[in-house]
């Protein structure tokens, strides 16, 4: 049951109002006292202002407006509530659209102890209590503040959920922040509420419980006089996330003091596009120190995991990430033991990067890009920006005094004039180049000007289809693919660009699986690429795997659009049978993801264990990671990972991964996942300590 509120005290503690913005009117008819107030909120990505969130509020009614504008695409809503005295929607309307422009009419509604929503996802009915929380598919940041205070106002501070699952509120840390508004600090209380999806949400809140805004490590959401202190929240947010998945790998790491032996196993060789017969790998410390035959009696001087006759495969390599704590993690766990980070704030890589070295996080060996992007009314705000060719150059020696970037990657807002220079500055450092088309440039003059790889096949294949005119800062970019499907794979402005690349061996980023999702995905249908796990997710992540990422206006839309994706098969069939060389990543945080970008290699030509060689063995040599890994060699390094079926009869097995060693250390997946409400794939591989 809820703790008592007084309405003045809901003002206070659900919306967030202060007294010099809550005016207060008596009707002179009646003795009801009417609150109004409003608040007004900043969004920021990457400490750049990129929109706004308004709220208007009279009683128990809520009016929010919310936009923002980044990359050339944002999202928006305007959301209409009603909540309880306790602080529970009873009635809530949004209608707006996504990032990539999917339209949103949600809506909720409680009464007479039933509710029912409907959403992108197909909607629902259930029983509702005075403590049954909707949780909102497509609300704005706003939205946790109305849980938070209805959760702070509960018994133990848990509340059911719908559609399914459980909210929760903890106070993890109180910090002082500096407003524009007053000369004394304002005192923020930080609260993590989790249930929603994989990871908890973090807002802060004043002594008074008044919303002060949402953090994350690279998005805030905060009142207008405390935007200031954007970097501080930003860095307090991923020190949070960081403690947190810093605990999880003390939990999760299995040390042993003893060599330990994988036995029974195996093992894929990418050289021969076979399985060994059955065999057992010796461990020392991080490097495999023999490969040997299957071990019948357990030496007391080893720790012998038992295989079960299971297949032992390489570590596979995400190639186009951006990687957070949770990627990190969550990429390792499904065999992904190494990640190329495509775009990121420097100093959140690089410090991810250290902590992943020193075993305090768990998480990919990470090969960096640089990431330089122009100034434009489009630019993405991750990365560094140049408003000048000298600017641009400027930065890719920047990148290479810090050392440990491979590459430079190229996005829309450059001009493409600049490329020239930029690509002789980075080979001039001994960093290979890749990277968007810049808008109003085509393909064929990037690659002659410079580029080693080209990132995503849209990118590519829009020179194809588009006037140099047309603008893909924008979604357009995303949209603009509906041409596609009139294509005509013979003609020359195809050909052209193929000679190039077989000539240049020059490779492709092709990213299927996010187009896969953008092209094919609908509302209220489980995305194809994530039916085979959906059900082992938390609820927030089911409801969202119905959701497309695109607007789909009508049929002949629908038709164009899932047309688009089989010409981007078809083409890359084509680059394929060309050899022209074509890389694994997803841009969706791999892991999961990563897999059923494999599973889309198999649909260009590739058998599943030339899919498997590409994804590891091919991956190394390419980032010349070679000598060390990419197969299950004596003298290599310990990366691999280890699954019940046999991936080169059903490519599918890789999704039940039981065991992975990365750099030696050994972690069970299943020992892992429920940190994250996910339901375990399968058990715990046996473990013989030899005592």
């Amino acid at each position: 049951m809820f703790k008592h509120l007084t309405l003045s005290l809901l003002c206070i503690s659900v919306f967030g109002c202060s007294p010099a913005d809550k005016p207060v009117s008596q009707d002179s008819s009646s003795t009801q006292t009417t609150v109004k107030s409003s608040e007004n909120y900043a969004v920021l990505f990457g400490g750049t202002q990129v929109g706004e969130l308004k709220v208007e509020r009279l009683n128990n009614e809520l009016k929010i407006d919310y936009g923002y504008s980044n990359n050339g695409r944002g999202s928006s809503s305007v959301e209409s509530l009603r909540l309880s005295d306790t602080g529970l929607p009873l009635a809530w309307q949004i209608d707006g659209k996504t990032v990539f422009g999917n339209a949103v009419a949600e809506s909720f509604q409680a009464a007479d102890g039933s509710a029912s929503w409907q959403d992108a996802a197909g909607g629902g009915k259930a029983a509702f209590s005075d403590e049954s929380m909707y949780v909102a598919q497509n609300a704005s940041p706003y939205s946790l503040y109305i849980y938070a205070s209805a959760l702070l106002n509960s018994e133990n501070n848990k509340l059911p959920a719908l559609p399914g699952g459980e909210l929760r509120i903890d106070k993890i840390d109180t910090i002082s922040l500096k407003s524009t508004n007053a000369g004394t600090p304002v005192e923020a209380s930080i609260f993590a509420i989790s249930g929603i999806s994989l990871d908890p949400s973090y807002i802060a809140l004043n002594n008074e419980a008044e919303m002060l805004g949402y953090l994350s490590p690279r998005f805030t959401l905060l009142r207008n006089d405390l935007i200031g202190e954007d970097q501080k929240l930003r860095e307090l947010a991923a020190e949070l996330n960081a403690s947190r998945f810093e605990a999880i790998a003390q939990r999760a790491t299995n040390t042993f003091e003893k060599p330990v032996r994988i036995n029974n196993v195996r093992i894929f060789e990418p050289q021969t596009l076979s399985l060994s017969k059955p065999k057992s790998v010796l461990l020392n410390q991080n490097k495999i120190a023999a490969i040997e035959a299957v071990v019948q009696q357990p030496s007391p001087d080893e720790v012998v995991i038992d295989g079960n006759g299971g297949t032992l495969i390489p570590g596979l390599y995400e190639m186009h990430g951006h990687m957070s704590d949770d990627d990190a993690l969550l990429n390792v766990m499904a065999g992904v033991t190494s990640v190329r980070d495509m775009g990121n704030e420097m100093e959140v890589l690089e410090a991810l990067e250290d902590k992943i070295e020193r075993n305090v996080l768990i998480g990919p060996r990470i090969s960096k890009s640089a990431f330089i992007e122009g100034k434009s009314p489009f630019s993405n705000a991750t990365g560094e920006l140049a408003a000048s060719e000298q600017e641009a150059v400027d930065l890719i020696k920047m990148y290479a005094e810090r050392g440990g970037y491979h590459q430079i990657k190229i996005y829309s807002s450059v001009k493409g004039e600049w490329v020239p220079a930029m690509a002789a500055e980075a080979k001039k450092h001994g960093m290979r180049v890749a990277g968007h088309i810049p808008a109003f440039s085509k393909v064929d003059e990037m690659m002659l000007n410079g580029y080693d790889e080209v990132t995503h096949i849209n990118q590519l294949m829009l020179s194809w289809v588009l006037d140099r005119e047309e603008d893909t800062r924008t979604l357009f970019r995303i949209t603009g693919m509906k041409r596609f499907a009139e294509l005509d794979l013979n003609s020359e402005a195809v050909k052209t660009s193929l000679d190039i690349m077989v000539d240049k061996n020059i490779a492709i980023d092709p990213t299927m699986v996010i187009h896969e999702f953008g092209l094919t995905g609908r509302n209220g249908q489980t995305r194809v690429g994530m039916v085979d796990y959906i059900d082992h997710m938390p609820i927030g992540v089911q409801r969202s795997a119905k959701q497309a990422l695109l607007n789909v206006a009508d049929e002949a839309e629908d038709k164009a659009y899932k047309a688009a994706f089989e010409k981007i098969l078809a083409t890359l069939s084509l680059m394929h049978q060309r050899g022209i060389f074509i890389v694994p990543g997803t841009d969706l945080g791999g892991a999961f993801e990563l897999h059923r970008e494999l599973e889309l290699f198999s649909k260009i030509g590739m058998s599943n264990a030339e899919v498997l060689r590409r994804a590891s063995y091919d991956m190394a040599n390419y980032l010349a990671y070679g000598e060390q890994l990419g197969s299950i060699e004596t003298g290599k390094l310990a990366d691999f990972f280890l699954v019940p079926g046999n991936p080169l009869e059903d490519l599918r097995a890789i999704k039940t991964v039981s065991l992975v060693a990365k750099d030696g250390q050994i972690y069970f997946p299943s020992e892992v996942y429920p940190e994250f409400g996910i339901k375990p794939f399968t058990d715990v591989p046996q473990v013989h300590y030899g005592d």
